[in-house]
């Protein structure tokens, strides 16, 4: 399964579940509206977090295929 499926999965149904869970709170209309925006910008911060780390680990793997294939190349003109 892709990672960046899991990860806006799992981030979506926090983002749902949070939302229904304020929204069905018994409290102000702008303590909810707070509490949204605060959950919305936790969510934001989240997504950025997780983006820069599935970001970082795919340039990882592409350094380490292409520093495997330029060995593999050199091995094959040596011989």
């Amino acid at each position: 399964m892709n990672t960046s499926k899991v990860i806006s999965g799992v981030l979506a149904g926090l983002a749902i579940g949070t939302l229904l869970g304020i929204l069905f709170a018994p409290e102000k209309g702008s303590e909810t509206r707070n509490k949204i925006i605060d959950k919305k910008n936790d969510l934001k911060d989240q997504l950025k977090s997780k983006s820069k780390d599935l970001k970082n680990t795919v340039k990882n793997q592409f350094e380490n295929v292409n520093d495997e294939a330029n060995d593999l190349a050199q091995t094959k003109n040596v011989h």
